[in-house]
This record gives C-alpha cells, structure tokens and sequence, in this order.
C-alpha cells in the first residue's frame, strides 16, 4: 500500500524551495476511515500553505491552513459505510489516497495473546488455521500491524501498512482480531478496519502515560533510553510512546484488549492500573466513553514458569469490569491450555469480544452474555451461589455436577465440594468436611477447565470471600 509521502524538490542542490505532504503511515492507500463522524487528518506540508481537502463521497471541500512549523490538521466528515473512495490533500500540489473505505474502525491491543498471528507461534498453532485461510479473502476487511517499538519520548509514526484480509496478510495478522473483525464483517455488512498494536509478554504499565503511573508508587518510571532498552515491552511507558501515542487521534469505534499474563505477579492493583490506563486512553482520544471490551486471561498452568496466583489476576479483571463505563470482559475459562500461555482457541476470544462489541456497541439483538457471581446465602450445611445476567439460567458443561468448586468453614481452609448441584438459576455447595460453610470458591486455581456456564459461554472464576 502507498504511503502518502511526497520527495522534497531541491534549488541549488541543498536549498529547500517548498515541503510536499507527509501523513503518518496509517493514513495511507487502502484505509479504512470511521463512518458518520469527524475524522482528523494530520501531517506536515508546505509551511502557511492554504490547504484544501476533497473526497469522492461529496462536493464540497475543507480548508485550512499549514501552521508555519508545516504541521497541519485537518478534520474532515465522514459518510455512511462505503467505498472505495479517494481523499486529495492539495497543499499546492495535489497528493491522493486511493481505495479508501469508511467502515468501523477498532484499535487491538495487548500482549501476545493478542499479537498471536493466525498462523501461530513455532511450535504453537491456532486452532482452525488452515480451514480460515481459505475462505479468509475479504477486500473490505483492511488490517493494519504496528511494529514493535519502544521509546523514551512520544512518537510521531509508526511502521505499517494496510492490507486487505486475503490468505498473505491473514496468516501473519492477529488471530483474536481477525475473528473479532470477521464476526462484525458478517454482522454488521460493512467495512472493517482493523489497526493492531500490540506486543508479546508486554505489561499494561507500558501503554500508560507517565502521568498516569504517578498514582502507582510500585511502578519505575524509565530515567533514560537505557532503561527502555534493557526492559523492552516491559518498561513503563514505553509502548504507549511508540505503539499507541501516534495512533491517538485516529477516528475509531473503540479498542479491544488482550493482556494481563506478564501482570500476574503484580496481581493485587491490576483492576486500578487498567481502569486508569483506559481513563486515559479516552481522555487522550476525546471520542468520549469509547467502547473497551478486553478478554479474561485463560486457564494455564503458571508454575511451569514458577508463577502462580493468576486467579487472582482473573479476580481483578472481573473487578474492573465493574470499574470501568462501557467496558465488557470476555471470560475464557474454557479456552485455556494447561501446558501454554498462547491457548490455540483464538476463535473463541475474537467472537466472543465481537459478541460484547455487536451487543453493547451495535444493539445486535439475541446474542448470548456472561453471566457473572452476583452473592451467596449459607443454609445450614449448604451454600447457594446466585447469578446476575443470567435469565437463561447456569449449568454445568458436562452432565449434572463440577468438580471445581471448594467450601470453607469458620477456619478458612477450603475443602473440595462433593455434593455439587443446580436447581433454576443456583448452585448449590456442600462439603461433608465443612459443617457450617462461610465461603465457596469456584475454578480457584491457575489451571482449571471452566464447566460453569450460560447461554454456551462460560462463567468467570470467583470466591465469594473476597
């Protein structure tokens, strides 16, 4: 894809007669811009240059003018779905973008688990890969990857391009995105657009702004590039000035977000950290309460990398959910893999985060949601777990009882529940070792296959001694 990017003419070899357009790489032949709003457009051109903008969806025209630094922004309005488009930007000479189209446009960001391409990592596939290359063509779904790069300083650009969605560039795109994509392509009969930043075994300290992290006294700010260099996607900040930074500003839907596994260790502010990250997020793209859907990291055996505790992490994701306006998790306790952290059922984190977006940011009626551990109530030896969202009622993946739920009495030591059972829309709990029940914990572990579920999806972890 063409990069709008025009050479600078030369007088008297070295002398610099005129600037020509230059536009971040995002803004670039086959994009996909969001429908019915404002979308700025930004870069640099001719300095105190009259500039004139014009699109093939309408006659009119926007102008402005180059500030005398050469930088300029320009906002422009959008129509419903459609194209191809082109897009002139004159400055005294006419640039073009061509095969443009206006569609719903999302951010993707996160750690590996979002960054896992359909093709998988070495030696760690995706489900379904080659049945979804295919039949992956799709000329209006566009994707775009953002390299790897972390900075010190806000950044201006990053590298990438916008790719139609064919076998090529699927294959090597985000699986979880692509599904997410597909599943609003099939949905919604518009163009998707579909930007990813994102960065395996990165921290969500490293998509906040400095001045974000000053109300987290366990987090080291960088003092130098040395810092960044040594910590990589670990570093505070760092991702967010050279992954996220430049796209701010990019009209867009909302974002979605994997990450949470490289947080398992530093479990106990994560709910605080991410509502703050997203806060910011929205305050630095003034589109208001964008929508923010995010997965619940899955099951996974964390002590072969002498972790342990990610329920917990699971717990203050859950937490957030309730923190945070318009934000949804989707639970994956069904999708994880006891012997690895990249868990090959992407299939089921992308449609269930496009289940979240298509319901509660497209009003898509008859969709399936998540039922989540609203209270308990102690009858004597027995322990009845209720259940918000949940008008279809819970029920147990395999036959009429689980083996993952535990009791506790007044000592606080949780026994196994063996007698385990559901009448309407509650869970009942009992032990015969805990006579007079004060908790239940379901799933409470770093490995567990989730069989709660409801309406086909599973149920989070909890403990109701929280």
């Amino acid at each position: 894809m063409k990069r709008l990017l025009l050479s600078l003419p030369l007088l008297c070899l070295c002398t610099l007669v005129q600037a020509k357009v230059v536009m971040p790489r995002f803004f670039a032949d086959g994009m996909v811009l969001q429908q019915q709003t404002e979308c700025r457009l930004w870069g640099t051109a001719t300095p105190g240059a009259p500039l004139v903008v014009t699109a093939s969806w309408t006659h009119g025209k926007w102008k402005s003018r180059v500030n005398a630094d050469g930088s300029f922004s320009i906002t422009i309005t959008t129509p419903t779905a459609g194209g191809p488009f082109t897009i002139s930007i004159d400055d005294g000479e006419k640039a073009m973008l061509s095969n443009v189209l206006v569609g719903e446009v999302w951010i993707c960001s996160g750690q590996s688990n979002m960054e896992m391409p359909m093709k998988g990592f070495k030696m760690q596939p995706v489900e379904g890969t080659t049945e979804e290359l295919l039949r992956c063509k799709d000329a209006k779904m566009r994707l775009f990857t953002v390299k790897r790069h972390a900075a010190i300083t806000p950044q201006t650009d990053v590298e990438g391009e916008w790719s139609e969605a064919n076998s090529e560039s699927v294959r090597n795109f985000s699986a979880t995105a692509y599904y997410f994509g597909r599943a609003l392509r099939q949905q919604l009969d518009v163009p998707v657009g579909l930007i990813v930043t994102a960065w395996g075994g990165s921290a969500c300290e490293a998509w906040m702004a400095a001045d974000w992290l000053k109300a987290f006294p366990k987090v080291t700010l960088p003092r130098d590039e040395k810092d960044v260099n040594r910590l990589k996607q670990r570093c505070p900040t760092a991702l967010y000035n050279g992954q996220l930074r430049p796209l701010i500003g990019y009209a867009m839907r909302g974002a979605i977000w994997y990450q949470g596994e490289d947080n398992v260790p530093r479990y106990d502010y994560y709910a605080s950290l991410l509502e703050t990250m997203v806060r910011g997020w929205r305050a630095d793209w003034k589109q208001g309460d964008f929508p923010f859907y995010y997965c619940q990291i899955a099951p996974y055996d964390y002590s072969l990398i002498n972790w342990s505790g990610s329920q917990l992490l699971r717990e203050q994701q859950l937490l957030a959910e309730q923190r945070i306006p318009h934000a949804r998790m989707a639970v994956l306790m069904d999708a994880g893999l006891e012997y690895g952290i990249h868990p090959r059922m992407k299939r089921q984190a992308g449609e269930r985060l496009a289940l979240l977006a298509l319901t509660n940011t497209y009003g898509v009626k008859g969709l399936p949601d998540f039922a989540t551990y609203s209270k308990v109530e102690f009858q004597g030896d027995t322990a009845v777990v209720q259940f918000d969202r949940s008008k279809e009622w819970v029920y147990f993946e395999h036959g009429t009882t689980s083996k993952l739920f535990e009791v506790a009495g007044r000592d606080s030591v949780f026994r196994p529940a063996n007698h385990v059972w559901i009448a309407r829309n509650r869970v009942y709990v009992k032990s015969d070792s805990v006579a007079h029940p004060v908790a239940v914990r379901y799933a409470w572990s770093d490995w567990a296959v989730g069989d709660l579920m409801h309406d086909g999806l599973p149920v989070s972890s909890f403990r109701t001694d929280f």
